[in-house]
């Protein structure tokens, strides 16, 4: 296992062309994922029907609400090892390592057993129509198999990432997804197990990307390397880690439970229009993957920056990852737009189905650049170590918002569009607010450097 990639030195020489060899990489492999996730369903809206495929999608937000803490805490992992690295302090940076992966061990095996108990219970109250709910819960359960690998993967990509290889992790993402796909017109095709049988696709790939992972650590040259028998969590890592990736991922967690809320409403008009939100979502989800991919190298690239005292590369690192980064999403979102019909044929031949998802393209997939200007910005305040004014702002500025918005204008408007809207209103009203507090912490911030 010693496939070695070129890592990224951030703390020297040009920033735009290192900027984005690193964030290509991650968008690929988060748009390779999505693409996957497409095959998936697309499997299962050509070998099933609309109710398997709804079953699936019924999913998607409740998956993306658990698993989002702890995304979080790897996020907290990539700022306090790159930080370490920054300040070329080798000894913490190993026992960081290690910290980092036994939190996902034991994270992944929380997350699976309580996963395990509640999901009949969680999807009844997220309105799952009865004609989807027992394959519902079916998918879910197996998912929740998955998840410990998934964290492993995550915790352990955000190992790499932290020392500029976001390539390695795109290669393991690569081959998993074949896998994926290649077990899932096994299951769902020749053995007709439906939603079980593309779960069970997504668990033994995930199984493969989290073995990947760690066989890279385990071979890594020093302060990288991995030891099994030196697992451990030492208080003082996981402090810094939980300090950053801890707001972060409860802004994950409150970000994905107004989606939820916001899936209710949608379960509310029935299978259709579940299979066809369904289906745009990983259109837009795809464009979002870009601005967060740029999001991520302004933390990662910023944190090393900062613990360098390099404050003018911090201020190129914001000015470079904004414009390019939503520069590239608006893109993506454009791309999609045009090409709707072909690209939601892949899913469906329903015309129900394909009216619903186009609704969803309109009022979210062609302002999804939008999300860039609290993504990035917020990126930035995290690689500074302040994770929490970010994530306060976002819960409240988009979270709430969304909440209330359903509870109030929704429920005496219930049309779908009263419903989408919601997104890029809640989008400007974060931009606006993360930026003001960016700017503010920034000022402070680089004054304390310079004094």
């Amino acid at each position: 296992m010693r496939l070695r990639t070129k890592e990224i030195n951030m703390l020297e020489g040009p920033l735009l062309p290192k900027i984005v060899s690193y964030a290509i990489p991650l968008a690929c492999a988060s748009i390779l994922q999505q693409l996957f996730n497409s095959a998936d369903l697309a499997i299962i809206g050509r070998f099933e029907n609309s109710i398997a495929m709804a079953a699936v999608g019924a999913n998607s937000s409740l998956i993306s609400l658990l698993i989002s803490l702890f995304s979080g805490l790897s996020l907290g992992s990539n700022v306090t090892i790159a930080s370490f690295i920054g300040m070329d302090r080798k000894k913490d940076v190993n026992q960081a390592i290690h910290t980092t992966i036994a939190l996902s061990l034991i994270s992944g095996l929380i997350l699976c057993i309580a996963g395990e108990i509640i999901a009949p219970m969680i999807l009844s109250l997220m309105s799952t129509p009865d004609s989807v709910l027992k394959l519902a819960v079916v998918y879910l359960r197996i998912l929740f198999l998955a998840l410990p690998f998934l964290l492993i993967y995550d915790f352990g990509a955000s190992i790499l990432r932290a020392k500029g290889d976001s390539t390695r992790p795109l290669y393991v993402l690569f081959l998993s997804g074949i896998i994926n796909i290649v077990l899932n017109l096994i299951f769902v095709g020749p053995l007709h197990m439906s939603v079980a049988g593309v779960a069970l696709g997504t668990l033994f790939a995930n199984m493969f990307s989290a073995a990947m992972i760690i066989a890279f650590l385990l071979y890594e040259d020093d302060p990288y390397r991995l030891h099994l028998d030196q697992l451990k969590i030492e208080k003082k890592y996981l402090t810094k880690i939980i300090s950053i990736g801890a707001p972060a991922g409860i802004q994950g967690m409150v970000f994905s439970f107004a989606n939820v809320i916001i899936q209710s409403g949608i379960n509310s008009f029935g299978p259709d229009a579940i299979a066809g939100n369904t289906a745009a979502l990983n259109f837009e989800t795809m464009g979002y993957y870009v601005v967060n991919a740029f999001g991520q190298a302004a933390t990662t690239f910023t944190s090393q920056n900062y613990s360098a005292n390099l404050v003018t590369r911090c201020k190129k690192i914001y000015r470079i990852t904004m414009s390019v980064g939503m520069c590239a999403t608006l893109l993506f979102s454009t791309i999609f737009w045009f090409a709707r019909y072909p690209l939601m044929s892949l899913f469906t031949s329903s015309p129900a189905v394909m009216h619903y998802g186009f609704m969803r393209l309109f009022y979210i997939d062609n302002l999804e650049l939008l999300t860039g200007s609290y993504e990035i910005s917020g990126g930035c305040l995290r690689g500074m170590r302040h994770s929490l004014e970010p994530a306060i702002i976002t819960m409240i500025g988009s979270c709430l918002f969304r909440i209330i918005w359903v509870s109030t204008i929704f429920r005496t408007h219930h049309t779908l569009s009263v419903l989408m809207i919601v997104y890029p209103i809640s989008w400007i009203i974060c931009g606006v607010c993360v930026h003001i507090a960016y700017f503010k912490i920034r000022t402070r911030l680089f004054k304390e450097i310079n004094m």
